[in-house]
Formats: C-alpha cells, sequence, structure tokens
C-alpha cells in the first residue's frame, strides 16, 4: 500500500514546527505503526536527512512510551492499543495521515514527537507509595482477606501504563484518569489504606501544580485509554479527595 505521511517535526522545546510530508510506498499491512515509521526514518537517513524522534520501548503494549497522536487520534484509530499494537492494515492505501505528539502544556515538546512525560512521575512520587512497617510480626500478603470485588477493581486501575493518552485525548488536558487510576490501585488494596488519606491529597495537590486541567467529564480519556481504564476510578477519587479534605487534621 501507499500512504502519504504528515510528520511533526521540531527541533526543540523553543522552536517552532511544522508538519513535514512524506510518501511511503509498498507499506505492507502486516507492519506495526512503529515500523512503518522506521522505515521512513531509515530513508531518512540514508538520504542523508534527519530521522524523526519518537519514544518507544517494549513495542508490547506494556510500557506506554510509545506515544503519537495519529489522524487526531491518541494511538490512531485502534481502540484499546497502543501505538506499538497498531498495525497500517489500519489505514487504507492511498490514504494520508498526520502524526502529532501529546499536546499539553504539562508535556512540553522534547523533539519532534517526543514529549517530557516526568509530570506523571512527579505526581506518583507525591504519594504513590506504600509504607510497610515490619517490626515484629508482619502478617504474609496473601494471607490478608481481600473482596473479589476489590481485588478486581485494584488490578484493572494497576493496568494504567502512563502513556498519557488520557491527557492528549482531553480538551482540558486533564490528568484525572491517571491519577486516579494510581489512587484507586493503592486505596482499594489493604497495604494502602493506613496512607490513602494523605497520598489522595498529595497527589492531586501535585497534579494541579503540574499545570493538568480539570475533569469535565466527556470521557474521552475513557474511549482512547489503550487498557480500557475506567472513569469510575475518577468518582471514586473525588470521593477520597473529598472525605480525606473534610477530616485531615
Amino acid at each position: 500500500m501507499n500512504i502519504t505521511l504528515k510528520v511533526w517535526r521540531q527541533k526543540g522545546p523553543n522552536s517552532l514546527g511544522s508538519m513535514e510530508t512524506h510518501q511511503m510506498t509498498d507499506v505492507s499491512g502486516d507492519m506495526s505503526f512503529l515500523e512503518m515509521m522506521d522505515v521512513l526514518n531509515g530513508n531518512l537517513i540514508r538520504a542523508g536527512k534527519t530521522p524523526f524522534a519518537f519514544d518507544h520501548d517494549c513495542r508490547e503494549g506494556i510500557c506506554g512510551s510509545c506515544s503519537m497522536f495519529i489522524n487526531g487520534e491518541a494511538h490512531g484509530p485502534g481502540r484499546n492499543v497502543t501505538t506499538c499494537q497498531l498495525h497500517m492494515r489500519s489505514f487504507k492505501d492511498g490514504e494520508t495521515i498526520h502524526v502529532e505528539p501529546w499536546r499539553s502544556s504539562a508535556f512540553p515538546i522534547i523533539k519532534d514527537l517526543t514529549v517530557d512525560r516526568s509530570a506523571f512521575d512527579r505526581v506518583m512520587q507525591a504519594g504513590g507509595y506504600v509504607s510497610v512497617n515490619t517490626s515484629g510480626e508482619t502478617q504474609d500478603a496473601n494471607a490478608i482477606p481481600i473482596p473479589k470485588h476489590d481485588a478486581d477493581e485494584a488490578f484493572s486501575s494497576a493496568t494504567c501504563i502512563g502513556c498519557g493518552a488520557c491527557v492528549a485525548t482531553c480538551k482540558n488536558s486533564s490528568a484525572m484518569l491517571f491519577v486516579s487510576a494510581k489512587v484507586s490501585q493503592l486505596s482499594l488494596l489493604p497495604q494502602g489504606k493506613p496512607e490513602r488519606k494523605e497520598r489522595v491529597i498529595r497527589m492531586v495537590d501535585q497534579m494541579d501544580l503540574e499545570g493538568f486541567g480539570n475533569c469535565t467529564n466527556t470521557g474521552a480519556c475513557e474511549v482512547e485509554c489503550p487498557k480500557g481504564i475506567s472513569i469510575t476510578n475518577i468518582a471514586r477519587m473525588n470521593r477520597e479527595f473529598l472525605s480525606s479534605s473534610l477530616t485531615s487534621k
């Protein structure tokens, strides 16, 4: 198949960017989107030109680093897939594909399609941990009974890979889906309950400090999330935050 690529080019965070057009021929439908980008970069290198910078690591839908905005959708037209899991058979022969980085002031562009998502790390550092007192007799974790519903909800929340698709998709660049998934993951389990009140306040405060927008409940984040994280987590975090704010000293 033959396609036309319009890819965002930006030399650095303080440079102006623009779309570059490239023609791709004989693209196999079995290629992943990142493999197609590899071919493009190979062509550019052979022509003595600068390849496009983009994030990637595991290429198995696990790490969440393959963040691209493709034809106006985070991770492209597929559902419950990351960019590395998106195959070229999802597109039509002769189609024009627009590729851009995440767009959010909290995710400044480093170069081309690569953005700085360290804001997520700082949110996690603000409260995303569990401290365990190991002095004396400590009960084994697998001996603590946990209701199946809570265990399932915690596991579902833990599948968040922190890719930032929710932020890129939200018209307000809100990080509520990411933060709520991490809050839920920790607060639903016994090990995370002792610090749940302080944790949710610290994480929400850091989220606001990083410049993420507010949630207006459009639900776009849930639709574009490659792991299908539910927005019910946002409601849970709102309850946790309100309760903790009223009862904290």
